[in-house]
């Protein structure tokens, strides 16, 4: 939760294009310069004077101190106030403050003309620390003024990092901040372009001021509910309330999924046993005869056709549930996955589950669970029975869809809700496992649950859960019917060295997204 929010001024709070151009380009005339375009000279916005006319025009220390000297000459009493607020940004400021959120400002420009252009628009009651560089040159870097915030905000104590915001338009925002190990929120309304931000890796990156307002209104929604958990009273009852809205919303569409579940499956086995009826001739196809008991039963294949419409029913009775849930989330987390997410992420988290798939299975395997499993081995002998073509649609893809709809599609998002994110996934990968209800299972599919409900939240998209989800059963389908499971690869070396990756993996995507809280620190 963060509870400090630390502003870049130029090009986040102020759009000072017109005062820091023309002030430069006033100073270049004096070294005989004549620059008529003001575009041009934009990189001027952001960070060190100084550095910038040695950058860019190639001018000495000496050279460059002389030109800050004439830039502040017209920019004093001048440029100043040619300057305006960013659209939005007086209701974003009294907003945060109202809401309880600790306001600062850390800018490359002097404090004292940050303090003159805050009074100036009437916003410097918003803030309470104001951080500058000074005149003679002292504390210019953003990494400097960040930690003279920090050190202000945390006065003898230990600065907490993990409750600080550092918000901006420049890489030079992003890099100063990283230094401590605070999440950066980049704008692209500014001056920094949204390549720059990416290279610059910030954790998020809004493109106006309302962006980053919904993106705010987050941490100020949270210290509310903390406030209102301390203070207890009649707080309490409207959150309650909303609970059991909630708890409906998993309950209702989870009853109808086990319904549609078990009537089109009974439907499809009337429909299965009037054909063999009919059909004779297909009947070799659908039934089979113990010879012992001369009973007839469904074959693996029949079974594979009972899932199929009863998976199906099953998807379509909530899909309508699904959809709005999978929308609502889709949209409250879009401002935290602007930045496209790395390659190597989706490697990580494809490799780390392929990894849980296989150790659990092969754990499961060498434990003798399975022998003793008299519920899992009639599952396993219809389900490995069918044609190898028809249990991978089956078994591979449309149980998991249905089954992604309701376990992370409903139940997880409204779990992510009532409760910490953490919690919401360790809950949400138990009730998976319960659903499953044989013993070999349940200690699977809460691992893999798990995984799959952290993917969603660490890439924000239905769709990488799912994907586990039918990589997972293709895997065990196609290892069980190709017989791996009676080989040497089955071993317990084999097993830890899965797991150990799997751990790793998640370890590794854990350290950068940070959403159980126990990443590594610097």
């Amino acid at each position: 939760m963060k509870k400090y929010i630390l502003f870049d001024l130029d090009g986040t709070v102020t759009d000072p294009k017109v005062g820091i151009t023309t002030c430069v380009q006033y100073a270049l005339k004096d070294f005989g310069i004549v620059e008529e375009d003001l575009d041009k000279l934009e990189p001027f916005i952001g960070p060190p004077l100084k550095d910038s006319f040695m950058q860019y025009y190639d001018m000495t220390e000496e050279q460059a101190s002389k030109a800050v000297e004439k830039y502040r000459e017209r920019f004093q009493d001048t440029g100043i106030f040619e300057n305006e607020l960013y659209g939005g940004i007086h209701d974003l400021l009294r907003t945060l403050k109202a809401g309880g959120l600790h306001l600062a400002v850390a800018s490359s420009k002097p404090t004292v003309f940050v303090e003159r252009i805050l009074k100036h628009f009437k916003i410097d009651k918003y803030f309470e620390v104001v951080v500058g560089s000074e005149l003679n040159g002292e504390r210019v870097e953003k990494v400097q003024v960040i930690q003279e915030v920090l050190h202000r905000f945390f006065p003898g104590g230990q600065p907490r990092y993990d409750e600080v915001y550092m918000v901006g338009d420049r890489k030079f925002d992003v890099d100063g901040a990283k230094t401590f190990r605070i999440e950066t929120v980049g704008v692209t309304y500014g001056y920094g372009s949204m390549e720059e931000l990416k290279d610059a890796r910030a954790d998020y990156i809004v493109n106006s001021v309302g962006e980053l307002k919904k993106l705010l209104m987050r941490e100020v929604e949270a210290v509310q509910r903390k406030q209102a958990e301390e203070g207890g009273g009649d707080n309490g009852k409207p959150e309650k309330s909303e609970n059991r809205k909630i708890l409906w919303r998993m309950m209702l569409p989870f009853v109808l999924f086990f319904v549609a579940k078990g009537l089109a499956s009974s439907v499809m086995s009337i429909i299965i046993q009037t054909i063999c009826n009919e059909m004779p001739v297909l009947e070799k196809y659908l039934v089979v005869k113990d010879e012992a008991s001369d009973v007839m039963y469904f074959s693996g294949n029949a079974y594979a056709m009972c899932q199929a419409v009863s998976f199906l029913a099953a998807a379509a009775i909530v899909w309508n549930y699904a959809k709005g849930a999978i929308t609502k989330t889709a949209d409250e987390v879009r401002l935290l996955h602007i930045k496209k997410e790395p390659v190597k992420n989706y490697v990580i988290i494809g490799v780390s589950s392929l990894a849980a798939v296989i150790g659990m299975n092969l754990i499961i395997t060498l434990s003798g669970i399975v022998e003793m499993d008299e519920a899992y081995q009639i599952a396993a002998e219809m389900q490995y029975s069918s044609a190898v073509w028809l249990g991978l649609i089956v078994y591979g893809v449309l149980a998991p869809i249905a089954e992604e709809l309701m376990f992370r599609g409903i139940f997880y998002n409204c779990l992510r809700r009532t409760m910490k994110i953490p919690f919401a996934m360790v809950v949400s990968a138990f009730l998976f496992s319960v659903y499953h209800s044989n013993t070999s299972q349940t200690m699977y599919a809460a691992v893999i649950g798990f995984i799959m409900a952290y993917a969603y939240e660490a890439f924000g998209n239905f769709l990488v859960p799912l994907a586990i989800h039918v990589g997972a059963n293709m895997v065990v389908y196609i290892m069980t019917r190709a017989g791996i499971n009676e080989t040497a690869f089955v071993s317990m070396p084999v097993a830890v060295v899965a797991l150990v990756i799997a751990v790793v993996g998640l370890f590794v995507l854990e350290r950068e997204k940070r959403l159980l809280k126990f990443a590594l620190k610097a």
